[in-house]
């Protein structure tokens, strides 16, 4: 079967149980967003998908095989990710940063071809980064690193792309630009992508697929009109909100009531 799955996946850091006996199929060439509370296990079930914390139990399926089972060159050839807050050494170009992507193809027999420099160039054209390619990637602004960061993972030219708070510390206007670029690469290279995100109305703009985690389980699954319910915010998130119609794209959008929207719900049902 291809594509990203788990059957009775748990995860753990240092003997405390994160992610507990969980199943869960990525639908392939879509967009899937994780969401959930602070520290609820979204991160650590994308570093497990990667491989990149070993199974406490369970298994991750790649490609209907067993994660643990494929080289760490197999998998970087399938699956690429984009951790949280990545840092790269001082000075290093934004050309140099992504074709690092390419470094899981290369070896002693396979040194750099015409293949990897015409897959750098394509990433760096559909980040729009081109011109930039010869700056610092320490010159740049948030968004534009972000770009950066994406392109590298894009030079690895895997199918699936795991992406952990891809607009974590970017204004609005480089938030909307960074999920704009994934939606782009969803639609027309048919990438399957997986984010965590914070912003629950920016997860439904965006995804196809929504996770909602709670205390290391999936709590609800499925399209945002499924998932995406005043009854599942106040459960995850602990807050009380009210799900209208997002008046732009007609996805389901989350208005927190909070302490000054309760006082104002107060008045309005007093006076009728």
């Amino acid at each position: 079967m291809k594509g990203l799955s788990t059957k009775g996946l748990s995860l753990a850091y240092d003997g405390v149980s994160i992610i507990r006996d969980l199943n869960l199929v990525i639908p392939t060439g879509q967009i899937s967003a994780l969401v959930g509370a602070n520290g609820c296990g979204k991160s650590t079930l994308l570093r497990g998908l990667a491989r990149l914390l070993k199974p406490h139990g369970g298994i991750v399926y790649l490609d209907g095989t067993s994660i643990v089972n494929l080289s760490t060159k197999e998998v970087a050839q399938r699956l690429g990710i984009l951790p949280q807050s990545p840092v790269a050494p001082e000075g290093l170009t934004v050309r140099d940063l992504v074709a690092q992507g390419r470094y899981p193809y290369q070896n002693w027999l396979q040194q750099w071809s015409a293949k990897d420099e015409r897959i750098v160039k394509q990433a760096l054209e559909i980040t729009d980064l081109l011109e930039l390619a010869d700056r610092a990637l320490d010159t740049l602004s948030g968004g534009q690193r972000q770009r950066a960061w994406i392109a590298m993972a894009l030079a690895q030219d895997t199918d699936i792309l795991l992406l952990d708070e891809p607009t974590t510390f970017l204004d609005l206007a480089h938030q909307i630009e960074v999920l704009d670029l994934l939606y782009d690469l969803n639609q027309h290279q048919g990438r399957t992508i997986v984010m965590v995100l914070h912003d629950l109305n920016q997860a439904c703009r965006y995804a196809d697929y929504l996770v909602a985690v709670k205390d290391g389980r999936i709590f609800t699954a499925g399209e945002p009109k499924q998932v995406m319910t005043e009854e599942m915010v106040q459960e995850v998130f602990s807050l009380e909100c009210r799900v209208v119609t997002d008046p732009v794209v007609g996805t389901p959008m989350c208005v927190p009531i909070g302490r000054k929207g309760e006082s104002k719900l107060q008045t309005k049902y007093s006076s009728n």
